[in-house]
């Protein structure tokens, strides 16, 4: 983001420009009590209609429109957003797959975009109404003004859009293969010791559940079963294959230095419980933020299905070796695709490190929720 240059007695803006990465915040939509994290609207093609006021006429040229193209945004090859900032639009059209409004009646969202200034005016001369395109990656690949002409034009450039056009699987993912972490042999001993011990339904962080680390449970998004490694020999044996194979690696490619580890659990997709997890990241609350690297170590090969994209970065599908890992930033939007057949096992920790570990404390802190020991590098 650039800040637009001032001349004495002029509004100051933050301005975006085509190229660059359009911010992340969390506000609340129109009709919903909870706030929305616009991250996780990636993977797709993003519309943002900054329209101030449906009242206006060119807001409601431009709405008209919106509503012209729902089957253009259909929630999976491209999403739209409205933006206001007039608490008389609390009443807009409710949220509906692919399309919602954002209520930003405190111009927060206006303010990081570069459509309202800085210090908040809302005078009708200050307010920049635009809409801005994004690509996957919440990249702007487009601004055009709020104008007939401008809205009809940015339409017409999202259309050329969807399907967006995968560069296939010569594109470039930030993630890495690394087989024999885990030999053939110890696989196995991890899947029947989750047979003989039994598994519960896997739930999902919240940011209110997270003063408890408690989860809820959301079968549409997230269907897995998991059964914590408690017997200790199995616990110093996967942690030691993990920091002396996973750790250098992790050094090596990403110059980061791991030196906690989170949870060890052997995990399973069911393909008849209709296993899949859908797009998430794994740091975006208090609970999960010191997590920096996603450990995937797949555990059989005999199922179809259930490999893991990053829709940030296309549709390919990645699928470790039995006994190998898929190392990932926590920070990128991920997904488990549904299972086709059988069963998948997995083993599934995090690493951190100190300033991880730390900021870990402090979140705790805040919230009053008891950190459990994390295991140390060797």
């Amino acid at each position: 983001m650039t800040a637009e240059p001032a001349s004495a007695g002029t509004a100051r803006y933050d301005t975006l420009f085509v190229g660059d990465p359009a911010p992340w915040f969390r506000q609340r939509c129109v009709g919903q009590a909870e706030p929305y994290s616009f991250d996780m609207s990636a993977g797709r093609v993003v519309v943002l209609c900054f329209y101030a006021s449906s009242a206006d006429p060119l807001a409601a040229h431009a709405l008209s429109l919106l509503e012209r193209e729902r089957a253009l945004f259909d929630g999976r090859a491209a999403a739209a957003f409205g933006i206001s900032i007039d608490p008389d639009d609390e009443t807009a059209s409710p949220a509906v797959p692919g399309m919602r409004h954002f209520a930003d009646f405190d111009g927060a969202v206006s303010r990081l975009y570069g459509v309202m200034p800085r210090d908040g005016t809302r005078e009708p001369s200050t307010i920049r109404r635009a809409w801005f395109v994004l690509d996957p990656r919440l990249r702007v690949i487009g601004i055009f003004p709020l104008t007939e002409a401008g809205s009809e034009a940015a339409l017409q450039y999202v259309r050329g859009l969807v399907p967006w056009r995968d560069p296939g699987p010569a594109a470039q993912v930030p993630v890495l293969i690394l087989p024999q972490v885990f030999e053939p042999g110890f696989c196995a001993t991890l899947i029947q010791y989750y047979q003989a011990t039994g598994a519960a339904e896997s739930g999902i962080f919240t940011e209110d559940a997270a003063h408890d680390a408690g989860t809820i449970n959301d079968a549409s998004f997230k269907r897995r079963r998991d059964c914590r490694i408690a017997d200790k020999a199995l616990v110093d044996q996967a942690q030691t294959r993990i920091f002396r194979r996973v750790v250098p690696e992790l050094r090596h490619a990403f110059q980061f230095n791991a030196t906690k580890l989170e949870r060890l659990i052997v995990a399973c997709y069911d393909a008849a419980e209709g296993g899949r997890f859908g797009p998430h990241r794994d740091n975006t609350i208090a609970a999960t933020a010191h997590r920096r690297f996603a450990v995937s170590i797949n555990l059989n090969d005999d199922f179809e299905g259930g490999g893991i994209a990053f829709p940030e970065y296309g549709q390919r599908a990645f699928r470790p070796p039995v006994g190998g890992a898929l190392l990932f930033s926590c920070s990128l939007l991920h997904v488990v695709l549904p299972m086709i057949s059988g069963k998948r096992f997995a083993c599934l920790p995090f690493v951190y490190d100190a300033e991880g570990a730390a900021l870990r404390r402090r979140n705790a802190d805040k919230v009053g929720w008891v950190v459990p020991p994390a295991p140390s590098e060797p």
